[in-house]
């Protein structure tokens, strides 16, 4: 049992590193502009497009 916990425990690091670095990987790519963003990306980074103040 104590395998299978070990095992999990590792298994569960690794997806997570893996997420952040996706995650880090993403946001780096945003800022240098080498990928489309999605609307709550574009949301998140650019909140001004959506001010409805203007019309």
């Amino acid at each position: 049992m104590t395998q299978f916990l070990t095992w999990k425990r590792q298994k569960d690091d690794d997806a997570s590193a893996t997420r952040a670095e996706a995650a880090r990987k993403q946001a780096n790519d945003i800022t240098v502009g080498t990928v489309q963003m999605n609307g709550r990306e574009l949301f998140t980074h650019q909140p001004w497009i959506f001010d409805n103040t203007l019309y």
